[in-house]
């Protein structure tokens, strides 16, 4: 489901008048955009430019979620988190979630549901999570990429949420998937119609 720019918000609309990438890396693009404000001045914007990723809440036979300990150089130490992966240009986002849960956890499934899309950081990105869950899952085995380290744990919702109240788990697209996983799982939100699988 994609977001409809609502005419009701066109008030509030900033137009870009001009600008473009000050930084173009592997993964991501930096932008410095000069934008008309809805009273007429201009303004400078900044903001990050990301290929958009994939969120997997992978429920296991026994009912408890597959998460992932790995260490993010940004802030220097290692996270608590569910398993996600970036998309490749061009690449449907049921491919990548498939893609990425196997190559990560070593997991496949055979159900998947598309649950809803999360912008975590609009402030500063275009980026885009699509968030899905996985069920029905066979271990096959993982195939990580090059350069990429990380462990495999299980943990029921409650020890998830567990680990978000105490701090352990403070990554934000993890903690935005528990309250879908929460909602869905328990029946609160209506289960969304199986995905294609590839």
């Amino acid at each position: 489901m994609k977001f409809i720019k609502s005419i009701e918000d066109n008030h509030l609309n900033e137009h870009r008048v001009d600008g473009g990438a000050v930084f173009s890396g592997n993964l991501l693009q930096v932008m410095r955009d000069t934008v008309r404000l809805p009273d007429g001045k201009t303004a400078t914007r900044e903001y990050v430019r990301h290929p958009g990723a994939v969120l997997m809440i992978a429920e296991l036979a026994n009912g408890k979620l597959l998460f992932e300990r790995q260490f993010r150089y940004p802030l220097d130490r290692v996270f608590l988190e569910l398993p996600a992966g970036k998309i490749h240009p061009g690449e449907d986002i049921l491919l990548t979630a498939q893609r990425e849960l196997q190559e990560e956890t070593g997991y496949v499934a055979s159900d998947w549901r598309h649950l809803g899309t999360l912008h975590p950081c609009i402030g500063y990105s275009d980026e885009r999570i699509e968030i899905f869950l996985a069920r029905g899952l066979s271990h096959v085995g993982h195939a990580l990429d090059d350069g990429e380290f990380l462990e495999v744990h299980e943990l029921s919702l409650g020890e998830a949420l567990e680990a978000v109240r105490d701090g352990r788990l403070t990554d934000g697209k993890s903690v935005a998937g528990l309250l879908w996983a929460e909602r869905v799982l328990d029946g609160r939100w209506p289960l969304p119609e199986a995905a294609n699988v590839l």
